[in-house]
């Protein structure tokens, strides 16, 4: 059967994590694209406010970014170190502002852009929803290469599987895995952005404040609950409840599924 699997996988790319180097400093693809996801988030947030009646001006988004970029670093951090492995960072504190060596968490990143966006929404006067809106229709865009350097790095892989999809990670074992990542990519990335580029462009959703808000947020959290059906559990946490199936990120996920519904159904026009 082993032998089986190996055979049918597909083959892993094995791209070098590392771009290029410059003596000790090195260039990885995971920091180019969380750069890169910056800029085209802010890119097309720029072309999103290119109307008679935008919530913010392009001053606004310049000065944001820095603000967000705090938030994901901030939070994320935050979120992996309380979310995924407190009991290590309890006894080893010092090792909680070590973000070079690795441990970010997407709903820690998430926390500290909602937060960090609500503080430069009222400190600028900008109508909080109107403007989230905007970053919600950008945000696919980090999401995607995020999850696609996670599978350059060969992390974050899924379970094992014997699909035809499946693949060998370096790093994985002898087994074919899911490339979960890329469903992630897919989905979180690509068709969600779809999703919100035809409900901003093709629908009156962004004259109701809040609701491409709550669909990007509930909208997320399905689609990574439903990949997390296939990607292998932290090895450090495993599942949760004494359960084969539920994992941190699906608990994670459930207040941000509540939290999109009532913006989706609570929203009024407001333009």
């Amino acid at each position: 059967m082993t032998e089986y699997l190996l055979f049918s996988a597909l083959t892993y790319p094995n791209i070098d994590p590392i771009i290029f180097e410059f003596g000790p400093l090195a260039i990885r693809w995971y920091s180019l694209a969380y750069l890169g996801g910056i800029f085209f988030a802010w890119f097309y947030m720029g072309r999103l406010i290119s109307t008679k009646k935008p919530p913010c001006t392009h001053e606004h988004l310049s000065d944001y970014i820095f603000w967000a970029m705090m938030g994901i670093i901030i939070g994320g951090r935050l979120g992996y170190v309380f979310f995924y492995n407190p009991n290590y960072y309890f006894h080893n504190i010092g090792d909680a502002f070590a973000v070079w060596d690795g441990g970010m968490s997407f709903h820690g990143g998430f926390f500290g852009v909602c937060f960090s966006t609500w503080l430069f929404a009222k400190n600028n006067k900008i109508p909080l929803f109107q403007f989230a809106d905007i970053v919600a229709c950008a945000s696919p865009i980090g999401l995607m290469l995020g999850r696609l350097a996670n599978f350059i790095n060969g992390e974050l892989y899924g379970r094992i599987t014997d699909a035809d999809i499946g693949m060998v990670f370096p790093n994985g074992g002898p087994q074919p895995r899911h490339p979960s990542q890329l469903y992630e990519a897919a989905l979180e990335g690509l068709i969600l952005f779809i999703v919100l580029y035809i409900l901003y462009n093709f629908t009156k959703a962004k004259h109701y404040a809040g609701f491409i808000t709550g669909v990007f947020i509930s909208g997320y959290a399905l689609a990574r609950t439903f990949v997390e059906q296939f990607r292998e559990p932290d090895s450090h946490i495993g599942f949760l409840f004494n359960t084969d199936m539920l994992t941190m990120g699906q608990v994670l996920n459930l207040p941000m599924v509540l939290f999109g519904f009532y913006l989706i159904f609570r929203v009024k026009k407001s333009i």
